[in-house]
């Protein structure tokens, strides 16, 4: 795997002094930009034809949250390209070798210009190493919302939400859907579908459900078309 080392660092915790979920997919989606940085296929690179790669679908496990000033290892891999999907690994690792979290993604190729999918060119993809999957239990790409749910208080997309495309990133809609949770959740896993992008001055609105073993919350626009859904499973 490519790997960035790293130390767990005060902005980056949580109110209980561990890594918060919001700053592991901030380490997550940054190790993946240095990757493909480090390959000359980067933000500069794409952004030249166009093109930039989209987070789909975050699928991450969570044995354990690393601690304040802890040492860790952040990898990541690809593990398959189809003509439409970019699959990534991504691993949490202490001093010792030990998984602490394991992750798996789907990504999309998008045209800048008009914000929609193509197909992945193949000089796209041949810089990337192809590894093998990591051990873990794959999840479905979608996540099914369901019926009853409890609609919660809208927001207004602000520029703190955008990134360098524009539109709310990916992480900001994890956040987001964080804040709708109870205030004290021992969060196994989380699961994420992005289905539509958010801009500056769209509004929001959350729907929660409570599952016996997990959370579901649905970001919304208005019309009740989903921009992202995310599933908080229960630690067991």
């Amino acid at each position: 795997m490519y790997e960035m080392h790293t130390r767990v660092r005060y902005t980056e915790l949580d109110e209980y002094g561990k890594l918060s979920i919001g700053s592991l997919v901030d380490l997550l989606q940054d190790t993946s930009t240095f990757h493909s940085e480090d390959l000359q296929v980067g933000y500069q690179y794409l952004q030249e034809k166009g093109l930039v790669w989209m987070v789909s679908f975050w699928q991450i496990v969570i044995d354990r949250m690393p601690e304040f000033l802890e040492h860790i290892a952040v990898g990541t891999a690809a593990y398959e390209f189809t003509p439409t999907f970019g699959m990534r690994n991504f691993a949490v690792k202490d001093e010792a070798g030990k998984y602490l979290v394991k992750a798996n993604s789907y990504w999309v190729m998008v045209n800048r210009n008009t914000g929609h999918p193509v197909r992945i060119p193949k000089e796209e993809t041949e810089p990337y190493k192809i590894e093998k999957k990591l051990d873990m239990d794959y999840a479905p790409r979608k996540i099914a919302i369901p019926e009853e749910q409890i609609q919660l208080d809208a927001l207004t997309v602000c520029r703190h939400h955008l990134d360098t495309n524009l539109h709310v990133n990916n992480g900001q809609y994890i956040k987001i859907a964080l804040e709708q949770l109870p205030a004290k959740i021992d969060i196994g896993e989380l699961r994420v579908e992005y289905r539509r992008q958010a801009i500056l001055g769209d509004v929001i609105v959350p729907w929660i459900s409570e599952e016996e073993d997990r959370y579901v919350v649905e970001l919304s626009n208005e019309e009740k078309k989903p921009y992202a859904v995310a599933a908080f499973y229960k630690k067991r």
